[in-house]
């Protein structure tokens, strides 16, 4: 394992957190974080969590600090992972419930021009997050969450808004308690941000989190606007926020430290955008693209920019295709060989199957995964001895796994492996 990721485990040990003299972050209990702010005669909840399990678990603690009833509840977005627990806070009451004016009612994937997510994008999402992976020898963290969490419930308690937010944001009230709704663009175009500007107190919702974001998710969806994105950071950081109360991950305490993350946050961004564009200007071609994009080590180095969760050469070929579609300017990949056929010339040109294997093996044994990948791929795909690269392949897979910083390519290799391995079962 990842030496850095070892630490993930303490750093998201489940706790309820007081951020003010009225509000606080449930933290650790799953996947994102849930918000209580205590109002005059009832309670204002901000994201609801994952599942109702993880809900149940929260809701108890709160109530070890308040009986008042939910009142009001406020979904900063429409990923599953915030809007599932909202059955449990809810109470068998009728609590309002509000929205942005663009949130999706699949709470799975927000923004897609597809009616419900394909079989394809769950089974993607099931290895990007590890579900199924055992903890804490496969799975021990997420990147922005805890690996040791209830699933019990998983995306089965949300809520569909009662009232949604216009693009022009709403002062409300509810409990006596004057808050801010803003929309602010991100991770999802359906982002809308809490402001208690008596508290100073900024809900941003996964607008930021401890990691590099993920500004392209592997389980697949539409692109990202990273302008938008940006331009949300440079608009979050006019708040002049006392605490910095993310959806994942803890909370920033002090002005000055928030001013600092949130500069660094937007600026890599704005790095990645830059570079991609100057290259794509240069004529390079993604591959090349993705390759050379870096972060430089001002920020790469940062606690709260290492690649726990999104990936900056995700992020360059995501930004690519985004803006440019699949073609990447070079007249040879206008058209395609058929996998099968270019990996019989390819075998043939090498000198045959033994050639390829002792070249895949020797590339795993110095730890040249990727390199190994591609060759018993071209294995599998012509149909050349497939039961045997199939077996090397997973054996690679979980190897190259223990490498990753990176949680969800941890995650897609090990469950990935395990596949490979029950198919040849």
């Amino acid at each position: 394992m990842h030496p850095e990721l070892k630490a993930h485990p303490q750093y998201f040990q489940k706790k309820v957190v007081r951020l003010s003299d009225n509000v606080y972050q449930a933290f650790g209990f799953a996947a994102s974080n849930v918000y209580m702010i205590i109002g005059d005669d009832g309670l204002i909840i901000i994201d609801t969590s994952e599942s109702t399990g993880a809900a149940e678990a929260i809701l108890a603690e709160f109530r070890k600090i308040t009986d008042l009833p939910v009142r009001t509840i406020i979904y900063t977005h429409s990923h599953r992972d915030h809007v599932s627990g909202a059955t449990v806070f809810a109470e068998g009451a009728e609590p309002e419930i509000l929205a942005s004016s663009k949130f999706s009612e699949d709470s799975l994937i927000v923004a897609t021009e597809h009616p419900r997510p394909t079989v394809a994008m769950q089974a993607r999402t099931k290895r990007q997050f590890g579900i199924g992976l055992s903890y804490p020898d496969e799975i021990i963290g997420i990147g922005v969450g805890p690996g040791d969490r209830p699933l019990k419930g998983l995306g089965a308690g949300s809520l569909p808004p009662t009232r949604r937010i216009g693009e022009a944001g709403e002062h409300i009230s509810p409990c006596g308690v004057e808050l801010r709704l803003a929309m602010a663009p991100g991770e999802t175009p359906d982002h809308m941000i809490v402001w208690y500007p008596d508290r100073k107190v900024l809900f941003c919702g996964d607008n930021y989190y401890r990691s590099f974001p993920n500004l392209y998710a592997i389980r697949g969806t539409v692109y990202r606007d990273f302008d938008a994105w940006a331009d949300t950071l440079d608009s979050l950081l006019e708040f002049g926020a006392d605490v910095l109360a993310p959806g994942h991950t803890k909370a920033l305490i002090g002005a000055d430290r928030i001013e600092e993350v949130l500069s660094d946050y937007r600026d890599a961004i704005r790095h990645v955008i830059d570079q991609s564009r100057n290259g794509m200007d240069a004529g390079l071609t993604i591959d090349e693209l993705a390759h050379a994009v870096r972060l430089p080590s001002s920020l790469a180095e940062k606690p709260y920019l290492r690649e726990f969760y999104g990936r900056v050469d995700w992020a360059v070929r995501a930004y690519f295709v985004g803006t440019m579609g699949w073609f990447d300017g070079n007249p040879t990949t206008l058209g395609s060989l058929a996998p099968s056929d270019e990996a019989e010339r390819f075998i043939d040109l090498v000198g045959g199957v033994d050639a390829v294997v002792s070249a895949a093996e020797k590339a795993r044994s110095a730890s040249d995964f990727q390199w190994a990948l591609l060759l018993v791929d071209r294995l599998i795909v012509s149909g050349q001895e497939s039961e045997c690269a199939t077996k090397l392949k997973a054996e690679i897979l979980r190897e190259y796994a223990e490498e990753q910083i990176n949680c969800t390519a941890r995650h897609y290799y090990l469950t990935c492996s395990k596949e490979l391995e029950q198919k040849k079962l």
